[in-house]
């Protein structure tokens, strides 16, 4: 009967502890999926407020102001976006860096808990 206790017992924790390993690596998921979807959420409106607000300056300083100004201007401006972008995509590269690093972290922490209980038990 003890026997049969303790069988029970380590197998409905075995099953607990698959549970908790099965929620844990979806909750990792969801939260690298909604992780994923605002960085891309921010970098849409940024990108699409910038480039209406450039444009409507632009039409205006055209009308208003002289030829020699407006060259000027305009290489200036080519050179900012340039460095914009480049940093860009620079700061995507370290984020997809960061994430996968999160992964991997979470990844080895549950298999190191799995291996620890394996020991408890056997």
């Amino acid at each position: 009967m003890m026997m049969m206790m303790m069988m029970m017992m380590m197998m409905m924790m075995m099953m607990m502890m698959m549970m908790m390993m099965m929620m844990m690596i979806m909750m990792m998921i969801m939260m690298m999926m909604m992780m994923m979807m605002m960085m891309m959420m921010m970098r849409r409106r940024r990108r699409r407020t910038r480039r209406r607000r450039r444009r409507r300056r632009r039409r205006r300083r055209r009308r208003r102001r002289r030829r020699r100004r407006r060259r000027r201007r305009r290489r200036r401006r080519r050179r900012r976006r340039r460095r914009r972008r480049r940093r860009r995509r620079r700061r995507r590269r370290r984020m997809m860096m960061m994430m996968m690093m999160m992964m991997m972290m979470m990844i080895m922490i549950t298999i190191v808990i799995f291996i620890f209980y394996y020991y408890c038990y056997y």
